[in-house]
């Protein structure tokens, strides 16, 4: 009989979904929005066309937490940035570098540009949180 229950749950086991947790410290101010996008491959890492999934929370003055439900376990990379101006896009200047506070899952911006996916990765087996510094 047990067996039989353990075959019944195995589909179910196999395919249980997970809470991303993301706490953001260092928000400046509060004006704006703090989005958080996800990324679960190196072609699509930063790409605004291929966002796994994302969520967005009015912003607070020190940190702000933010949830992603439903991810299934794999490994995944985050990019956050405070959208002091709430219009939805990360604002740059001519050079293309961020004149709004951005971060990403446990690596830091670059002196010549974002870091690469696989410096971001982490892996999620079940429930999970990250801090992220802005």
């Amino acid at each position: 009989m047990k067996v039989f229950i353990l075959l019944l749950l195995l589909p179910v086991l196999g395919f249980s979904q997970n809470t991303l947790s993301i706490k953001v410290n260092n928000v400046g101010s509060i004006n704006g929005s703090v989005k958080v996008a996800v990324y679960d491959s190196d072609e699509a890492f930063l790409s605004f066309d291929h966002v796994l999934k994302a969520n967005s929370v009015a912003a607070h003055k020190g940190s702000v937490v933010l949830h992603i439900p439903n991810l299934p376990p794999g490994e995944y990379a985050l990019a956050v940035f405070h959208d002091e101006n709430d219009n939805g896009k990360l604002d740059t200047n001519w050079l293309g570098i961020p004149k709004e506070k951005v971060a990403f899952s446990n690596a830091k911006m670059k002196t010549f540009g974002p870091p690469k996916y696989r410096e971001c990765t982490f892996k999620m087996s079940s429930d999970y949180e990250i801090h992220i510094d802005l």
